[in-house]
């Protein structure tokens, strides 16, 4: 990415993001944009801002930080939202990721890890703090998601992988030399498989079983 990276700020304490703007401002290639204190002002602002990542707390006045994820990923399936929150609960990583968010870091980690975050999230990756997934195991067997990925064939293995890293079905068609409804056919029998209905969701369990990097 030749320019800096465009970030919005959105936490609804003051002192909060002047010490996150303050880390920030050590990174040469990011550039805090904007700043927020409630999910209706981060989503009007993101409309008008188009940042390369929004930096979202969960607790907030208003609609809170959930809606305010699924709002913008409705108006752009595209948005990169990294989630800065004090829960480090499984449920709500999942909730997050599954509303389209591309990222879930904890205040409680070391401060790089908001600097590693954003560069990750900015380049196009998923990126969930090391730890916060560690109880996935049971969770993978009892969906039995390694077996069902076992079985896809090749192509339907190849067209996961692309819609997990999020590439558009046309994009896929593209890559593959493949029509785009054969491979809308493909989404839709991987999706039913895995018994998901996102993009966000594909990720999540791509992440979760290793065959695709944070």
């Amino acid at each position: 990415m030749n320019h800096p990276i465009k970030v919005i700020l959105v936490d609804d304490h003051a002192v909060v993001r002047a010490g996150f703007r303050m880390l920030l401002s050590t990174e040469a290639n990011i550039e805090v944009i904007a700043e927020a204190d409630r999910g209706e002002q981060a989503c009007q602002l993101y409309l008008e801002q188009q940042p390369d990542v929004m930096v979202m707390d969960l607790s907030m006045p208003g609609i809170g930080g959930l809606e305010s994820i699924r709002r913008i990923c409705m108006r752009d399936p595209n948005a990169k939202l990294l989630v800065f929150s004090v829960h480090d609960e499984r449920v709500y990583v999942d909730r997050s990721l599954q509303a389209g968010a591309k990222g879930y870091i904890t205040k409680h980690g070391a401060p790089e890890i908001l600097i590693t975050a954003i560069q990750k999230v900015a380049a196009g990756e998923i990126y969930v703090e090391q730890g916060l997934l560690k109880n996935s195991s049971n969770e993978i067997n009892t969906l039995n998601y390694q077996a069902i990925i076992a079985s896809l064939s090749g192509r339907e293995f190849d067209i996961f992988l692309l819609l997990a890293k999020g590439l558009t079905v046309h994009k896929i068609a593209d890559e593959l030399c493949l029509g785009y409804k054969t491979v809308a056919n493909y989404g839709t029998q991987i999706r039913t498989k895995l018994h998901v209905t996102t993009v966000a969701e594909l990720a999540h369990i791509a992440m979760i079983l290793g065959v695709m990097k944070k």
